[in-house]
């Protein structure tokens, strides 16, 4: 890499920003080194950075005149600071090459797809209630009618996955087993479109995702529902679902092997330090990994009787960023920030102008940009009619100042929706 240090007045459309004046992390742009593909993302930059790094192996070299001189605690900062994407120099290279077999556009309007995806979902919920029920009978796994629901709601996510995004974000309930089953499905799904997965192994990933913590029927209930710390004991009890899950689907027909391995290696670390076999991250498939970002960040953001407090998404997201290279693969940990979005759907954020929004739609070109819903005014007074923007394409020069906690200014996002 060939790295110029320059101002922001040097940049142009088309360069590439490799680092910034400060940690990624420290900023709205912590996903990665960023394209300059527009003059409102050079704009972006000069709100939150003095100067930037430009990659002259990416893109055009800046004029010489606006160069400033890079220290040597600069050049050694570098690995160090900087989250970048960039598969020609990822350790996994030929594993994403192999992967990315298809690109998936948006083909549905946002409104339209959110009813359909409400059917959708309210008939996924339905079925797996009544097969849990059933299994506690002493029935099979009824794998068909799993399969008829999550390929209706693949297409969905397809077509528009903000719509199924924004549905799991407000459904989160007090059943915890069937809203993290049906949010964990959702979620590899949409990892899965991301990555640019065939849609039957999209489909796979998704019936793994809602298959994740099926053995935790085989647990004691009052273990599930306790609330308060779980005792060392208590917690090896639980830790056996995966077995339990294995189990089941050993003797279940229709379950493929991805999905098997998905299932019993979803709580496996990139360090070795996962269960039930301690396995490292290249013994790990790339389903299990991908279970094992998607298990986690559901389980930061939904309600939990043993949990005091449930992180926001954005905050959710800020922690899996702490856990890449030790316990989920970094490249991995990278790609689900960009699928969830650095302000994911449902999430709350406040404008420049003071207003606070609820994020509808993330903007796959410029994430820096989603589209949102005003619901408090800049005086942190209720609106009385919802305003819909589209920051990326709007005029009045509103951008995210900062994402919000879930519940900040008392604000409850289901009942926007009812």
């Amino acid at each position: 890499m060939k790295e110029v240090k320059t101002t922001i007045d040097a940049l142009e459309v088309g360069m590439y920003v490799s680092r910034l004046d400060r940690p990624w992390i420290d900023t709205p742009f912590v996903l990665e080194g960023m394209r300059i593909n527009s003059k409102d993302d050079i704009e972006g930059l000069r709100k939150y950075t003095s100067f930037v790094f430009v990659d002259t192996e990416q893109g055009p070299t800046p004029d010489p005149e606006h160069w400033i001189s890079i220290s040597e605690d600069e050049l050694e900062i570098h690995d160090e600071d900087t989250i970048k994407v960039d598969f020609k120099e990822s350790k996994s290279n030929d594993e994403y090459k192999k992967l990315r077999k298809a690109f998936y556009e948006i083909e549905a309007d946002f409104e339209e797809e959110l009813e359909k995806a409400k059917d959708i979902k309210n008939r996924i919920e339905k079925d797996f209630k009544k097969i849990l029920t059933d299994m506690s009978q002493g029935q099979d796994l009824d794998v068909a009618t799993l399969k008829d629901g999550i390929h209706a709601a693949v297409a969905s996510i397809i077509r528009n996955p903000s719509a199924f995004a924004l549905l799991i974000q407000l459904e989160k309930s007090n059943e915890y087993a069937y809203s993290h089953a049906l949010s964990s499905s959702i979620w590899c799904g949409h990892f899965g479109r991301h990555l640019g997965f065939e849609v039957n192994e999209i489909e796979e990933l998704a019936l793994g995702g809602m298959l994740l913590d099926l053995g935790k029927i085989k647990l004691p209930p009052e273990l599930l529902t306790k609330k308060g710390k779980i005792s060392p004991a208590e917690a090896a009890v639980i830790k056996k679902h995966v077995d339990y899950s294995v189990r089941i689907l050993a003797k279940s027909k229709g379950i493929s092997t991805n999905v098997m391995r998905m299932v019993a290696t979803h709580h496996e670390r990139a360090n070795g330090n996962g269960y039930p076999q301690g396995i490292e991250n290249k013994d790990i498939p790339i389903y299990g990994r991908i279970a094992g970002i998607v298990d986690s960040y559901d389980a930061m953001t939904t309600p939990r009787p043993y949990i005091e407090k449930t992180m926001s998404p954005n905050e959710a997201i800020n922690e899996l960023y702490k856990l890449r290279d030790s316990s989920f693969q970094s490249e991995l940990v990278e790609q689900f920030i960009q699928t969830v979005g650095l302000y994911p759907t449902g999430s709350l954020v406040e404008l420049n102008s003071g207003a606070v929004a609820v994020v509808l739609e993330v903007n796959d070109l410029k994430r820096l940009y989603p589209t949102v819903m005003i619901v408090l005014n800049s005086d942190k007074e209720p609106v009385e009619d919802f305003e819909t923007i589209n920051l990326a394409e709007s005029q009045t020069g509103l951008i995210v100042k900062k994402a919000l906690p879930t519940g900040a200014h008392g604000i409850n996002i289901q009942e926007l929706f009812i």
